[in-house]
């Protein structure tokens, strides 16, 4: 990556000007004397006012996870597991790619290490959190026995850009490195294939979202949030970032768009109900077939409706944008 590798010059400048750093304490050192101190070297905290940070405590009973119980504590631990897993994939997946570029492109291989070091946080206190229920994964098992799946680094990208940038709408965090990559590879973005493409992953991650969600609703209504309206917000900002890089993406806000992803809701639902009917296996199967087929039609519809071409600017300054920012 180009630009990226541009940086390393910066980063040996800025070793060479530290001198300037030390000359800078020196003057704030001199500086100290306009305080009041406790003793040497260390100074009085500031008096409170209505703008200076304070200390909080609560009522730590009320938090007990003991509150949490019945299907609620279930759906909660579920949500944790499956956070910490994500996570920790994550974690996996920067670091392996922090310890693979190292070699070729140090700056890049930096940020990656940076970012793995971020996920495995992340990922340590949701376990950590699970302990609360007198739970944990074991993530070094999972590390050694969990099945990987492989994909190629144009498919890492696309994925991983579109974990971070609706993770960023429910949590906020990593996907603007990604929209640097894929501006630092405008081949990934700039040719039929990738509107197709782009297409795909999109609605691959909106739905998986919307039907996963869907599914745990009892867990978001005792958040106190209606799990159709939030899936819809973050669809949509997630879509509004995401047309900023990726050459086409679906229309979220046309009126059949979400019409259509609540009718996949309602059959994912008997799909569902119909697993846990005591039907025999073959009858089963049989009885889902046909809304399986209805489900899948339904994706092709959402997959050929017409997309808005969007795209960034800089690598399609002819083109202006359909989507309002």
């Amino acid at each position: 990556m180009k630009p990226a590798a541009k940086l390393a010059g910066s980063r040996r400048v800025a070793a060479v000007a530290r001198p300037a750093r030390v000359n800078s304490v020196r003057v704030q050192a001199t500086a100290a004397g306009e305080f009041k101190m406790m003793r040497s070297g260390v100074k009085e905290a500031s008096e409170e006012s209505l703008l200076t940070p304070r200390f909080y405590t609560t009522d730590f009973e009320e938090m007990e996870p003991e509150k949490i119980s019945g299907p609620a504590r279930k759906i909660f631990i579920e949500f944790l597991e499956r956070s910490c897993t994500a996570e920790f994939s994550g974690f996996l997946l920067y670091k392996e790619l922090g310890r693979r570029l190292k070699s070729i492109n140090p700056v890049v291989a930096e940020i990656f290490t940076l970012m793995s070091r971020d996920e495995a946080r992340h990922a340590g206190f949701l376990n950590k959190a699970m302990s609360d229920f007198n739970l944990a994964l074991d993530l070094g098992f999972l590390t050694k026995n969990r099945k990987y799946t492989f994909f190629k680094p144009k498919f890492i990208f696309y994925a991983t850009y579109l974990s971070e940038k609706i993770g960023y709408w429910r949590y906020i965090r990593h996907g603007d490195f990604f929209t640097a990559i894929l501006k630092a590879q405008p081949q990934f973005v700039n040719d039929w294939q990738s509107k197709l493409w782009s297409r795909f992953f999109c609605l691959s991650v909106y739905i998986t979202m919307y039907l996963n969600d869907h599914q745990r609703d009892a867990f978001y209504s005792s958040l106190g949030l209606n799990t159709t309206q939030f899936n819809q917000h973050v669809i949509i900002e997630t879509n509004n970032s995401t047309a900023r890089i990726f050459p086409e993406v679906p229309d979220v806000e046309h009126p059949d768009f979400f019409k259509r992803m609540d009718e996949l809701v309602a059959l994912n639902n008997k799909v569902i109900a119909l697993g846990s009917s005591g039907l025999p296996a073959p009858l089963v199967a049989l009885a889902r077939a046909p809304l399986i087929e209805r489900m899948v039609a339904g994706v092709a519809q959402l997959f050929f409706m017409t997309p808005l071409r969007t795209g960034s600017v800089d690598l399609e300054p002819e083109l202006k944008a359909q989507v309002v920012y």
